[in-house]
């Protein structure tokens, strides 16, 4: 997966980080969704700090989800986003299972089918444990 495209990238308003506006649907959401949203929220503000563009947010397909994706010179990026209010009971990285790794390659494969050129590519994570923010580059090899 080699050779920089151009990609369109949204503005982090554009994809709902800190708009302000909410859906009645998204006023109903549990409060676990509340705070991954959250945490997705925060994740994306880094990112974005850290000199990454957003392209979208919460690709979903029918094999899986992939939370970010961002476009970081020419890689594209495609990010896991995983909150726990604690390290114990593994913490954030240890909930990434083989499982939902597999979902994401899937997912990222689906996402490519739309490029003519495959972009150069990695797999990130932010992990989030409490106030700990922890972004870890290049987590998946294929």
């Amino acid at each position: 997966m080699s050779g920089g495209v151009p990609v369109k990238t949204a503005t982090a308003k554009a994809a709902g980080a800190g708009s302000g506006t909410t859906s009645p649907a998204a006023n109903a959401a549990p409060p676990g969704a509340a705070r991954g949203r959250e945490a997705e929220d925060r994740a994306l503000r880094y990112l974005l700090s850290q000199g990454l563009s957003l392209v979208t947010r919460n690709f979903r397909c029918r094999g899986g989800e992939i939370d970010l994706i961002m476009q970081h010179g020419r890689e594209l990026v495609f990010v896991e986003v995983r909150f726990r209010s604690s390290a114990s009971h593994g913490g954030a990285l240890a909930s990434i299972t083989s499982g939902k790794q597999a979902k994401m390659v899937l997912a990222a494969q689906l996402f490519l089918q739309r490029y003519r050129q495959l972009p150069a590519c990695r797999f990130d994570v932010v992990a989030i444990e409490g106030t700990a923010l922890h972004w870890l580059r290049a987590v998946i090899s294929l």
